[in-house]
């Protein structure tokens, strides 16, 4: 496919290895875009400490700088989120300028709002070229789960997260209102982005899927009573939703004599806390391989309460592993309640329709291949990549006002006004019912 210049592609750090959803996410849409015949040169942070690298494969050039993090006090005083002061580090920026300076890009894509503080420098890029596009890719909800965050903490923490929502507030509005083509990963986070800017269409990109597939698998009795949380908890927010689901479900669990195993990426002091708090799980913590863990498990949880695309959905659903979650929790899919998954209100009736259902294997085994038949021709990472490509190429050019550093400055006011705004649905998800 030709695409004319090639792109410059912003994101939060080297994509591999791909430990958690977002870096699933990003490595799989670079090299999908790539594969769609466009040359990127794919600009983040290192993860290997103390040190920048370089390295190429067909049509991308991964270039990856020193990851030095400012001070906590630089942190929270900058008019950035938190999120995007994260990049904003003085290899960055210098990277950033060279590149902007030098090349001539087709596009210029902002990969998440953890890269959000680059935007006036490409706006003032583009008006040197004005046949540039800018693309932002956003990966969640960002705001409202800076916001479901804050009202879980108290005193000081409380107010520096409100203000970083009302920072990560601002930052996603000019985002959206000057970027030429804006994207999430799920329709109800296209939904809530379209909405802070009437009138701006925000495309649907969802994640590809080249992992394992099943051809078949059959539940039986054989099988522990085992539900599994399989995923990475790096991130606070999928914290707290685990947390509150725990508190809820573990004696209930306990009292049935159904066993519940959380598996994936998250700090050993985290998997220390989780043990003592919830003695009756089985907190597995990091594992080189999560299939094992699948395969002996007769459903799957889903109990996050934010939305976005949820990767592990799709492992499930390939992994041939009856799905029970949040309403909200997996959009994107082609699965419906009772439909390939079961959807609930609240964690107490999730808790509540696993104790209902995990003996009932008719039931599990008929909605395994629902789902994996509904799943079958979707997620394909290629056809995704294209699809991108060609919504660069034709998404009309944005005519931006000033961009300058100021444009993340954030009032007291509008400080207040997120304190009061946290998503009637999260909230009453935190509350026990």
């Amino acid at each position: 496919m030709e695409t004319g210049l090639p792109y410059l592609w912003l994101t939060l750090c080297d994509p591999d290895p791909q430990t958690n959803g977002q870096f699933i996410y990003s490595g799989g849409l670079i090299r999908a875009v790539a594969k769609a015949g466009t040359k990127l040169t794919v600009l983040g942070l290192s993860r290997k400490p103390g040190r920048a690298y370089r390295r190429s494969e067909p049509n991308i050039d991964w270039q990856f700088v020193e990851d030095r993090q400012a001070s906590r006090f630089v942190r929270v005083a900058s008019s950035f989120p938190l999120t995007a002061v994260r990049t904003r580090v003085p290899e960055m920026r210098t990277a950033l300028a060279a590149h902007l300076a030098s090349g001539n890009w087709d596009a210029v894509v902002l990969d998440s709002i953890n890269v959000g503080w680059a935007l006036p420098h490409v706006v003032r890029y583009r008006r040197r070229h004005p046949k540039t596009r800018i693309a932002y890719l956003a990966q969640n909800q960002e705001t409202i789960a800076i916001r479901m965050l804050a009202q879980a903490e108290k005193g000081w923490r409380r107010i520096v997260r409100f203000m970083d929502a009302a920072k990560t507030d601002r930052m996603e509005r000019r985002l959206v209102r000057m970027a030429d083509l804006v994207t999430a990963d799920s329709p109800d986070d296209c939904q809530a982005l379209a909405a802070s800017m009437p009138g701006k269409p925000v495309v649907f990109v969802p994640p590809g899927y080249d992992g394992p597939r099943i051809a078949q698998r059959t539940i039986d009795s054989s099988l522990p009573r085992r539900a599994v949380v399989i995923g990475s908890f790096d991130w606070a927010a999928k914290r707290l939703s685990l947390e509150a689901f725990l508190t809820i479900a573990a004696p209930l669990f306990a009292a049935k004599g159904i066993a519940l195993q959380i598996v994936g990426r998250t700090e050993a002091s985290h998997v220390a806390a989780l043990r003592r708090r919830f003695p009756s799980v089985e907190i597995v913590g990091t594992v080189p391989d999560v299939r094992p863990y699948m395969a002996k498990a007769r459903l799957a949880l889903v109990p996050d309460m934010l939305g976005g695309f949820k990767l592990k959905s799709l492992d499930y659903v390939f992994n041939r592993l009856p799905i029970f979650a949040l309403e909200g929790a997996v959009p994107g899919t082609p699965l419906d309640d009772r439909r390939g998954i079961r959807l609930f209100k609240s964690h107490a009736e999730l808790a509540r329709g696993v104790v209902d259902t995990i003996d009932d294997i008719a039931a599990l085994n008929e909605q395994q291949e629902t789902a994996f038949a509904l799943a079958s021709g979707c997620f394909d990472w290629e056809a995704i990549g294209r699809g991108l490509v060609r919504q660069i190429s034709k998404a009309p050019i944005a005519d931006c006002a000033e961009a300058s550093e100021d444009y993340f400055t954030v009032a007291p006011a509008q400080v207040r006004r997120n304190s009061g705004l946290l998503h009637e649905r999260r909230t009453s998800a935190l509350k026990p019912d």
